[in-house]
């Protein structure tokens, strides 16, 4: 399937992550981490919350709670949130804002892109990756193939130092390339993700991960259950994760399919709200 006809079951090809909502305790020290190492600009912000992003399209939501229990170690929800930079000099750019400001947590070669990997101040998982031309995207008779091989941080390393110290921010046309979600049930999850809201199935990692995905992209959405989660999340950490959709077709079509399938779906300060099954809300809304 090629993911181009929502009212058949799939979301169409130009869907996509929008902006991530992140419950957070120390507004300051959030804010400061998020433009001083990730790039990103500050749009807004009052002492209830901030809204970056690049220019004018808003990426992140920071909701300030400063009583907000830490995320337990049983809670599901974010795995980390991966920033898509439009070039591999972007991609070496961030290289040289995190090392300068950050311990770096791992890089990885993943055939379809290259990744670096991160958290923030209060341990929400961060990736930040460019993808190779989907032409090079390695496939076999099963779809796309991923993998996780060491990544060329010297390379990397020189590609930056040759534009001289980098001070700017990411570059526009960053996104939010995907999200990956710690659940409880892969196979819970696949109802709500792929029979629901449309998402087809990019690649499995046995029963422990699902990677979805609109438009033959390689994934949208990763869920997994490699550190036994098991409980919703109750504290700091995700408040909601947002899915665009070019036209409001789609929504109609959504809509549909969540309460065919049980998952109660909401209008609340968005065209559609709806709660997996592992209490992570998920919001529509026009791209």
């Amino acid at each position: 399937m090629t993911g181009d006809d929502s009212t058949g079951g799939v979301l169409l090809a130009d869907t996509g992550i929008g902006r991530i909502a992140l419950r957070v305790t120390d507004l300051d020290r959030m804010v400061a981490f998020y433009r001083d190492v990730i790039g990103l600009s500050v749009l807004s912000r009052t002492d209830e919350g901030a809204t970056l992003g690049t220019g004018a399209q808003s990426l992140l939501e920071l909701i300030a709670d400063p009583d907000a229990p830490e995320r337990g170690h049983s809670e599901t929800g974010l795995f980390h949130v991966a920033f898509l930079v439009p070039t591999r000099q972007a991609l070496a750019d961030a290289l040289a804002r995190i090392e300068r400001h950050r311990q770096l947590a791992g890089a990885s070669d993943h055939l379809v892109s290259e990744a670096l990997y991160l958290s923030d101040p209060e341990g929400n998982g961060i990736e930040v990756y460019c993808d190779r031309p989907r032409s090079e995207w390695p496939r076999t008779d099963d779809g796309i193939q991923m993998d996780t091989l060491p990544l060329d941080l010297a390379d990397l390393r020189q590609r930056a130092g040759s534009t001289g110290e980098t001070t700017q921010g990411v570059p526009a046309g960053t996104t939010v390339g995907h999200v990956h979600l710690e659940v409880s049930s892969i196979d819970r999850a696949s109802a709500f993700y792929v029979d629901a809201l449309g998402f087809e199935p990019m690649v499995t990692d046995g029963e422990s991960a699902l990677f979805v995905a609109a438009g033959g992209y390689h994934h949208h959405v990763g869920l997994n259950v490699w550190n036994g989660r098991t409980e919703p999340r109750s504290g700091r950490g995700l408040a909601w994760v947002e899915i665009r959709v070019p036209d409001p077709e789609s929504i109609t079509a959504v809509r549909e399919r969540l309460t065919v399938g049980g998952f109660d779906p909401r209008s609340i300060d968005a065209p559609l709200t709806a709660t997996d099954s592992d209490g992570i809300t998920v919001r529509f809304s026009r791209s």
